[in-house]
């Protein structure tokens, strides 16, 4: 595809900086800026934003550059964080409806920014609360979600159009999507205008978290449709949150990360321009989601190489002329895997680290983790802890006061350099395994490639020999982590843990048989009819007919096992 945006005059000259400087100022100048105190704490004047000194030379500074312009190494913006903070989007979820909908209600009046919610186990697989397969899970880790009416008590009193929420899940994302755009009208929205960030990344379903529900061609034709629904219907709304966050849990690599979740968005996009959309309206409808680990400088050069490497590929290979095409926007989340059972106080401090690199590396929207999910849900008390992390961060350290403050380090710039070139032979790799680019293929060949690697094993074992060499480093003492390897007395004690009652999951059931015995169930059965009709059909757009099956009470579990009688099941092969 044609290169059709030229780079801005940004080289490594001094009359090139220069240009780049007086071109960022007066972007700088123009942009609005929140009304906000930007000196030091002891009240010295900041730049909002730092360069090489006039008249220096500075040999590859193009790929380094300033805040808002191609590649976008050092952000999006001119402005920073002095323009906008980034969106504290804290992720909770747990019990019923209703529980969390309290807990909700107390993030926002703490000072969140936005709702991201978090689904138990049986409604992340597609089973109602009273399938066999959830016995035991309901409510344990996310909330349960069984129909339209548990997402009006999940959402109850909390005005959607006014409210941008994040779903967290994938395989069963399309119908669950659908009840909250019916619980959006319910409350008298209109759903054209809503925003937030569906998940519904499939790929790294396969590749890390396995919580799939069809083989992977149905996925992307519900994924197809769902891109073109929100293009014509509900443009301020992201369908694809492209996820590296469960890809680096399961022990991939920095690098890893973030060459298989680029890779997936390359794959979205071919799936895209597969379906005919154009590439500059519906490529900023696609968001990312990474990992902060502990490794600090690491992962802010992670996410500065993200933005570089994804705004080359989508304007050189995909033909986006767009600044918003180019734009890569994410969504960071505090190292799960990196808290401990032992001395969990520690896991104050390792998120704190952790936030911070993904505030130093530009993160848009952020979730905390509290000091007590390697244990159980978090309590009120440790959520509230996770939440105050980052207004600390955002209040007090200063370092919304200057975009990009570490750009220029030697040390910084090396590494970015580092990481996308090893993303880049990781891509070289994928293309290869599914064809190459001069291939035919039926979406696109990053596309191919994906598929090919899910189908292969590649992505689970190059995963599992990174967690294997890491793990092997810890029980040798090369890697230490305080509390487990090293530093291991403590005068700490047990923490108060939130349980969840097993009375959430007989209630849940309890509620869902009055449903359904409450409900229309010829409506029900004719929605569901016709949905299957549509699926068989194999053309036309799901999602008006998922929506009609939600509007007429049809459980989760009812309209994925309606879709799945089409669209069968999938099975992994053990690799060894």
């Amino acid at each position: 595809m044609a290169n059709t945006t030229s780079d801005p005059s940004n080289g490594g000259g001094a009359d090139d900086i220069e240009a780049g400087r007086e071109r960022w100022q007066r972007r700088y100048d123009a942009a609005r800026k929140r009304d906000a105190d930007f000196t030091s704490l002891s009240g010295r004047p900041l730049e909002p934003a730092y360069g090489p000194r006039p008249g220096a030379e500075v040999p590859g500074f193009e790929r380094i550059g300033w805040p808002g312009e191609y590649p976008y190494t050092r952000g999006l913006y001119p402005t920073g964080y002095r323009g906008r903070a980034w969106t504290i989007r804290q992720f909770a979820g747990f019990g019923n409806a209703r529980q969390t909908n309290e807990r909700y209600k107390m993030i926002l009046a703490n000072g969140g920014g936005g709702l991201s919610v978090a689904f138990d186990m049986p409604t992340l697989m597609g089973y109602d609360s009273d399938s066999p397969q959830a016995l035991g899970e309901v409510g344990h880790c996310g909330v349960a979600i069984d129909s339209v009416a548990d997402m009006d008590l999940l959402f109850d009193g909390i005005p959607l159009g006014e409210t941008t929420t994040s779903m967290t899940i994938s395989g069963p994302a399309i119908p669950a999507f659908c009840m909250y755009l019916v619980a959006a009208e319910r409350q008298g929205v209109d759903i054209g205008t809503l925003n937030g960030t569906l998940q519904t990344d499939i790929f790294k379903e396969y590749i890390a978290q396995k919580e799939w529900l069809y083989p992977p061609e149905p996925h992307l034709r519900l994924i197809g449709d769902l891109m073109e629904y929100c293009a014509e219907h509900i443009p301020a709304f992201k369908p694809l949150s492209v996820s590296g966050y469960h890809i680096r849990e399961a022990g991939a690599t920095a690098a890893q990360e973030l060459a298989y979740t680029l890779a997936d968005g390359f794959g979205y996009v071919e799936l895209g321009l597969s379906r005919g959309l154009d590439v500059d309206r519906f490529a900023p409808g696609l968001s990312f989601f990474f990992d902060a680990h502990i490794d600090f400088f690491e992962e802010i050069a992670k996410f500065r190489a993200a933005r570089r490497i994804w705004a080359r590929w989508i304007r050189d290979t995909y033909g986006a002329t767009s600044e918003k095409a180019q734009w890569l926007r994410f969504h960071t989340q505090t190292a799960g895997v990196s808290l401990t059972a032992q001395q969990p106080y520690n896991n104050v401090v390792r998120t704190a680290v952790e936030a911070l690199a993904a505030v130093l590396g530009g993160t848009n929207s952020l979730h905390t983790n509290a000091l007590d999910e390697t244990l159980a849900l978090p309590t009120e008390q440790s959520a509230e802890i996770a939440l105050r992390t980052q207004q600390v961060l955002m209040e007090e350290t200063g370092v919304v006061n200057v975009a990009d403050p570490l750009g220029g380090s030697w040390y910084l710039e090396a590494l970015t350099d580092e990481i996308e070139a090893e993303a880049e032979k990781i891509f070289a790799h994928i293309l290869r395994m599914g064809g190459g680019q001069d291939a035919e293929h039926t979406i696109g060949p990053m596309t191919s490639g994906i598929l090919a690697g899910i189908e292969n094993g590649y992505f689970s074992s190059e995963i599992a020999e990174s967690a294997f060499q890491y793990q092997q480093a810890l029980e040798k003492g090369d890697k230490r982590i305080v509390g487990v390897n090293c530093h291991t007395s403590t005068v700490s004690g047990e923490l108060d843990i939130l349980k969840i009652s097993h009375e959430v999951e007989h209630e849940q059931k309890r509620v869902l048989t009055e449903r359904r015995r409450g409900r229309d169930g010829a409506a029900v059965d004719k929605a569901l009819a016709r949905l299957l009709e549509g699926v068989r059909a194999d053309d036309g757009n799901l999602i008006p007919l998922i929506m009609d099956a939600a509007r007429a009470e049809a459980s989760l579990g009812e309209i994925c096992a309606t879709m799945g009688e089409e669209f069968g099941t999938y099975t992994e092969d053990p690799q060894f």
